[in-house]
């Protein structure tokens, strides 16, 4: 596993608020981490996949935030390439939103986009 840095306006970002809930979901498992990665669903083409994994894979992209360490798979990065991950409140219920500037169209129930 490589730790990258690289241009954050071209990295994978975490709001205030999705650090601190992915914190939380490591808070019994600190050696653990998130893996974003993408694959085929949907009616639009790809679909987010965020895993708790022990290790992250010798090609993923290694961000580190407070309190939460994210790898990137690499085969995701270009489409994921300036994505903000935020955790928002949508009436009783919150929801990880993925900001990706990259996306061109969405499915209805936003489950699913497709890029340019």
């Amino acid at each position: 596993m490589s730790v990258t840095s690289f241009d954050p306006a071209s990295s994978v970002s975490l709001t205030a608020a999705a650090q601190k809930y992915f914190a939380s979901k490591l808070v019994k498992q600190p050696e653990k981490l998130i893996r974003l990665s993408t694959k085929a669903s949907g009616c639009t083409g790809f679909a987010y996949v965020l895993d708790i994994v022990d290790a992250a894979s010798e090609e993923d992209t290694v961000l580190s935030f407070e309190g939460v360490t994210l790898a990137v798979e690499a085969k995701s990065s270009a489409m994921l390439s300036g994505t903000e991950i935020d955790l928002v409140r949508e009436g009783v219920n919150e929801v990880v939103k993925f900001n990706n500037p990259n996306v061109v169209a969405e499915c209805g129930c936003g489950e699913s986009f497709s890029v340019s």
